[in-house]
């Protein structure tokens, strides 16, 4: 097995055709094919199906494919890492953000590091914090942002913000940021919520359940775009971090209120891999997140947000 093969495995799945492969990796066709060939024999089992469709991976094939693009990518960045270029800072960082703070910390993360390690390549990925948590114990990212979670025996956390959550109701809802509203106001709505286990939705039942409050759930997605179309549409409120929905109310697009009676809170931390070594690069692209993060909530630009303590 090789870098070859492997390389040829992605780009076949990628492209779902040898010939769309061939094209973008510059090589003829027999090539690509002979390196799909030998790596099913080495394995002793077919990674694709042949169909006058397309090239479509078997299970194995799928399997075989999460671990190339991993080896690819360690390969990749012990290239960057390696390269001599003395008194710089190199390397590549993948960066896990919460979906719910990317419209705000993404550009901003990218403008500093290009600005201060121009070196460093950064790939930012965007999901809910069950997505960011399943990257980095499978090592698919360097660092992420999770929220409610202490240090584990693989992960090393550190809470840097608290805030509380906010209703959100389309335009007309009559929400207003200064006047806070209570749980049981929302309950009288209907209500669109992400799906179990989502951390938010988790966060919310917990607090629900002490009042012994029921809300009126009628449909859940885990895709805060649909969320807040949805709310737009007028199918119901729901429940979001303030940052999330900054711009829509400063827009007109929605209306939102922090919650109280209780006020339900969630704290955002940073969350690298408990390893032995973490690449100098890694290092100083979370020292900028976390810069970012703080001048947003000096800046009042982090909706319901404080600072934690010695952060």
């Amino acid at each position: 097995m090789d870098v070859k093969q492997l390389t040829a495995l992605v780009a076949v799945a990628d492209a779902g055709s040898v010939t769309r492969a061939a094209e973008l990796l510059h090589l003829v066709q027999p090539a690509v094919t002979r390196q799909i060939h030998t790596l099913e024999q080495e394995l002793g089992v077919p990674l694709f199906e042949r169909s006058r469709a397309g090239m479509e991976l078997t299970e194995s094939g799928r399997l075989m494919l999460e671990r190339a693009r991993r080896v690819l990518s360690e390969l990749e960045r012990a290239r960057a890492e390696i390269r001599p270029n003395p008194g710089v800072l190199q390397g590549i960082v993948t960066v896990g953000l919460l979906s719910s703070t990317s419209e705000l910390l993404a550009e901003r993360l990218v403008a500093a590091v290009l600005q201060e390690h121009p070196a460093v390549r950064l790939r930012i990925v965007s999901g809910y914090a069950g997505h960011v948590r399943q990257w980095l114990d499978a090592g698919d990212i360097d660092l992420g942002l999770l929220y409610n979670l202490k240090s584990t025996s693989s992960l090393n956390v550190r809470a840097l913000l608290a805030e509380n959550l906010w209703a959100v109701a389309p335009p007309d809802g009559g929400l207003d940021t200064g006047r806070p509203v209570t749980l049981d106001e929302v309950a009288s709505h209907p209500v669109v919520m992400p799906s179990a286990p989502h951390g938010i939705r988790t966060l919310v039942a917990e607090a629900c359940a002490r009042l012994d409050i029921v809300l009126n759930i009628v449909v859940e997605t885990n895709e805060v775009s649909i969320q807040k179309r949805l709310v737009r549409a007028g199918h119901g409120w729901t429940i979001l971090p303030g940052i999330a929905v900054a711009g829509d109310v400063a827009s007109g697009l929605l209306s939102a209120a922090p919650l109280h009676s209780p006020a339900v809170e969630r704290t955002v931390a940073l969350a690298l891999p408990s390893a032995p070594r973490i690449p100098p690069a890694v290092h100083a692209v979370a020292d900028l997140l976390v810069r970012q993060m703080r001048d947003a909530v000096e800046r009042g630009e982090w909706p319901s947000a404080r600072w934690k303590p010695d952060n």
